[in-house]
């Protein structure tokens, strides 16, 4: 009885440590589970918010591109229009790897609303709709461009990484100006 004890013992302090170890590697990834939605809640409510209603997608949108940004956020393009003027122009990771915030943009449709919410000035929405969804090669920076209007161009990969879907959205007080005078 004594020596089949002592040949589990090891067995048992393997075990152990087996589970103390998964227990670390759950509570380290929920951690870090937790703590990226505590920070996203604070980007929520600090930042110019971007909405898809019918994807269910709300991402804060922070000022620049960078891959850092990226992981949390969408990025508006440096250079690009400005809130309700000109073509706004903002990007996000299509993957499972980063946030996982335009996993959904291939099914969107024209007709479809989305929105910019001005966190700093008092909650201002502006409603843009959808008018053309396209695929464009990465090289296509023209996507970019002021074409004299007041848009939203919403970029990011698609599913394999090797074209950009491209969503563009009309301001819908613009549209709204267009219907008026016909």
């Amino acid at each position: 009885m004594e020596k089949t004890q002592k040949k589990n013992k090891p067995m048992f302090i393997i075990g152990i440590i087996m589970v103390v170890l998964g227990a670390g590697v759950l509570l380290f990834y929920g951690y870090r589970k937790i703590s990226r939605e505590i920070y996203l809640r604070r980007l929520l409510d600090e930042n110019i918010n971007f909405e898809i209603p019918c994807l269910d997608i709300r991402v804060p949108v922070l000022e620049g591109t960078d891959s850092k940004q990226l992981q949390v956020s969408a990025g508006h393009f440096e250079g690009t229009g400005a809130l309700g003027k000109g073509n706004y122009c903002i990007c996000g990771h299509n993957s499972t790897v980063y946030a996982e915030i335009f996993n959904d943009l291939d099914k969107i449709k024209a007709g479809d609303e989305m929105y910019l919410v001005d966190i700093d000035d008092k909650h201002t929405k502006y409603a843009y709709i959808v008018t053309e969804y396209r695929t464009v090669e990465p090289s296509e920076t023209w996507v970019l461009n002021d074409f004299g209007d007041n848009r939203l161009t919403v970029i990011s990969c698609t599913d394999d990484g090797k074209q950009r879907q491209v969503v563009v959205g009309t301001l819908k007080a613009d549209m709204d100006k267009k219907t008026s005078t016909n």
